[in-house]
């Protein structure tokens, strides 16, 4: 019985998995809000608290955040994390800690076909190689699969900290808001993100010169803004929420694009996270992909690219599962 998490700023998802003739399956799971609790530790007395007489043999979590030397502090939290603790705590011998979208990389190699959708065929036949994540939600992660000649292996990244870097006028002028209202380093974070949807349509919003219309200001108001104004774009009710939804895509792409060329990902790239399924429609227009094939005089390099949506949220889960079935062999 093995123990696997998902940590992240907003939720935290405990689960546990059992390894049944070499495959894994989820048998109990529960998510906790990670903000009215204050560590990990916490949650999982919690969650093993419900559920007595566990065997655990090993436990392993992915976590929003850089981890070295085993140990890690979330970026959006004020927790801190160690493997030893927490191995403590489980009551087992091994727990590892993984960057989130290391998790999630590993997740993603064992996803069925149908849990993706296909952004761009790629070229045909399909080439082994590395292949680079992606995923936006409440902050931006970005990992690398690197392959290795015989299987892939997940390298942790904080590259969604990296400088954010305007494509065009307008995109020079979103720099200059965000850096006026941040009043410190502008990360692609600062813009690929559900914080991050809100502030580019704030600016949106801005420079059309259009008045807000009174139902959207108190959608709003009323709950989590990205959210409203991404229902707004796809419904097609306003337009400068739609055209903010563009631009994401587009920036969205651009990054994906960015992190496909740092690690030659001819193998593919894996688009993760809780927005991207979300915004699928806007994805499949075709703004993801120009933004992600613009990159000059290797245009063509990336549209020989792969790029796959994954719509299995449990992604993050499974690939530390598949980290804590191997700890101990």
């Amino acid at each position: 019985m093995l123990l696997a998490g998902d940590i992240g700023g907003t939720k935290t998802v405990i689960a546990l998995f059992e390894e049944r003739a070499g495959v894994l399956q989820e048998t109990q799971a529960e998510t906790f809000p990670s903000q009215s609790h204050s560590s990990l530790e916490e949650i999982l007395a919690k969650f093993l608290n419900n559920r007595a007489n566990l065997e655990l043999t090993a436990g392993c979590f992915g976590v929003a955040g850089p981890v070295i030397a085993g140990k890690s502090k979330i970026t959006n939290l004020p927790w801190e994390m160690a493997e030893d603790t927490l191995a403590v705590a489980i009551g087992v011998k091994r727990v590892k800690l993984l960057n989130d979208l290391e998790a999630a990389a590993y997740g993603m190699l064992h996803l069925q076909p149908d849990e993706f959708c296909v952004l761009n065929e790629g070229s045909e036949p399909a080439r082994q190689g590395n292949m680079a994540v992606i995923a936006a939600g409440t902050g931006l992660g970005e990992a690398l699969l690197i392959w290795d000649g015989q299987r892939y292996i997940a390298v942790a990244s904080e590259g969604g900290h990296a400088d954010f870097a305007p494509r065009d006028a307008l995109e020079v002028r979103l720099f200059t808001y965000l850096n006026d209202k941040y009043h410190e380093h502008v990360s692609y974070e600062r813009v690929l993100s559900g914080p991050g949807l809100f502030d580019l349509y704030t600016f949106m919003r801005r420079e059309s010169g259009a008045a807000e219309p009174s139902w959207l200001s108190a959608q709003l108001g009323a709950g989590d803004p990205s959210a409203a104004v991404t229902e707004a774009a796809l419904a097609g009710k306003d337009p400068v929420c739609a055209e903010t939804l563009e631009r994401f895509a587009s920036l969205y792409g651009a990054e994906a694009g960015n992190i496909a060329l740092k690690c030659l990902a001819v193998g593919g790239v894996l688009v993760g996270g809780g927005i991207a399924p979300k915004i699928l429609p806007a994805l499949q227009k075709g703004t993801f992909m120009q933004g992600f094939a613009d990159k000059g005089r290797y245009r063509a390099l990336m549209q020989s690219m792969p790029v796959k949506v994954a719509l299995n949220p449990r992604a993050p889960l499974i690939g530390a599962a598949y980290c804590a079935s191997q700890l101990l062999k």
